[in-house]
């Protein structure tokens, strides 16, 4: 019943600002869409910062083109979806057991290899290993044992739940390093200031 009731509430909203977006396209006030995966957020300011995807294909994205894009957010509340939380993590490659990360001191992607401790697969969203039954929500990942060095990160688009070890110097970096941003779709018309904002991540919920 829950997952039945989560596909109406966001299935809605997608539905509702995509056909939004459209109809700007529609009606003739031509602008330009873009996709990807936010990195930064700043509320007080109003920025958002994106690694553009483009690809376009929701199973494969493809986080690989730099320099990020900064985009001030719509000036009417109205045009902005849910507020996007960001993460460095860019992919994770469970076959070559390396994870690529964002790294913010170098404004470049890094790929790390890792050391497999556990790994479920086709792990769904509403798995008890990832969602908490009681409280009714989802839970916290990543998971960041500093003592046993241990990063368990969970991706609801891959249904992979992986817990790996890494050397001492990476725990030192903040923890939205292993957690993946949300994936964010924006209208505008001029460069770096987005006229409309779609969280996807919070509409699509295979995404993540």
């Amino acid at each position: 019943m829950r997952k039945h009731t989560m596909i109406k509430k966001f299935g809605l909203f997608a539905v509702l600002t995509l056909l939004s977006f459209a109809s700007l396209i529609a009606c003739g006030e031509l602008g330009n869409v873009d996709q990807g995966r936010v990195i930064e957020y700043d509320n007080e300011k109003g920025l958002v910062t994106l690694i553009r995807d483009f690809k376009a294909d929701p199973m494969k994205p493809d986080y690989t083109h730099l320099p990020p894009y900064i985009y001030k957010m719509p000036k009417d509340p109205n045009e902005i979806g849910a507020l996007p939380k960001a993460g460095k993590r860019m992919k994770l490659d469970t076959e070559n057991k390396q994870i690529v990360i964002f790294d913010a001191a170098t404004q470049n992607f890094k790929t790390i290899d890792y050391i497999l401790i556990s790994q479920t697969e086709k792990v769904s969203g509403d798995d008890p290993q990832v969602y908490d039954q009681a409280a009714d929500k989802p839970r916290i990942f990543p998971v960041i044992d500093r003592e046993k060095k241990t990063i368990a990160v969970y991706s609801k688009r891959q249904k992979i739940l992986t817990t790996f070890s890494l050397p001492d110097e990476y725990f030192a970096l903040p923890d939205d390093t292993w957690d993946s941003g949300d994936e964010v779709r924006i209208y505008y018309k001029e460069e770096g200031k987005a006229k409309r904002f779609m969280n996807v991540s919070k509409t699509d919920i295979f995404k993540k």
